[in-house]
């Protein structure tokens, strides 16, 4: 499987999520979508476009989970429309799941970082998964990179997958892969990510394709 060069220092970036979070004045660039008003998420996984091609690209038809109702609708930043042309962390950028991530990932200037791979799977946890950790952890490991980028590695595939695919391989590699494989079980709304359940899956961005998550993985779970 391919890694990711930059991944070490890229995810450390979301390791930064607590502090970052009011601190970042950076803007990810968005992109203008010409496509028509996105259909409602569905409740559950449909058939993917993609499954035949094997590459992990969806489309909005492919989306499906109970947080997915939560994103705009039509061409709305945050919209389907609106992060579907768009790599990775610009799309995210919009993304009112995600306001946490994403302002770790602009406070360390990782947006180009992630925007240029060319196609990877990101397990990608809500803030409210983030605030559990509570703001004293958040601290601690903010001063801790080194040990907090093994961990925000463990969230990033080096391969693109759609749900199907992750469904059908079992269980995957993720860029740390000292962490152990990344375990999968179940599929559509009883999908879960090392027991992490998917909120919203198969997001497509331009070089990316998202679950949006419950809880922060913990490298070596599964090992």
């Amino acid at each position: 499987m391919n890694k990711i060069r930059v991944a070490g220092i890229g995810l450390t970036a979301v390791t930064a999520i607590a502090l970052s979070a009011c601190s970042s004045g950076d803007e990810a660039s968005s992109g203008d979508s010409s496509s028509s008003s996105a259909p409602a998420p569905s409740s559950s996984a449909p058939a993917s476009s993609s499954a035949a091609g094997g590459d992990g690209v969806t489309t909005n038809a492919d989306v499906f989970g109970p947080a997915c109702s939560k994103l705009p609708q039509g061409n709305e930043p945050g919209s389907l429309d609106s992060m579907g042309p768009q790599p990775v962390a610009s799309a995210a950028s919009t993304n009112p799941l995600l306001t946490k991530l994403v302002a770790a990932v602009k406070a360390t200037s990782l947006v180009d970082t992630l925007n240029s791979q060319p196609a990877i799977t990101v397990f990608a946890p809500a803030d409210a998964a983030f605030d559990e950790l509570g703001d004293a952890k958040f601290n601690e490991l903010a001063k801790a990179p080194d040990q907090l980028a093994p961990i925000l590695q463990y969230h990033v595939l080096g391969k693109r997958y759609d749900a199907k695919g992750l469904s059908a391989a079992g269980s995957v590699d993720s860029l740390n892969t000292a962490g152990g494989p990344v375990k999968i079980e179940g599929s559509g709304e009883n999908m879960t990510v090392n027991g992490a359940k998917v909120l919203c899956g198969n997001i497509p961005t331009k070089n990316a394709t998202v679950f949006v998550i419950d809880k922060v993985l913990t490298p070596g779970t599964n090992k």
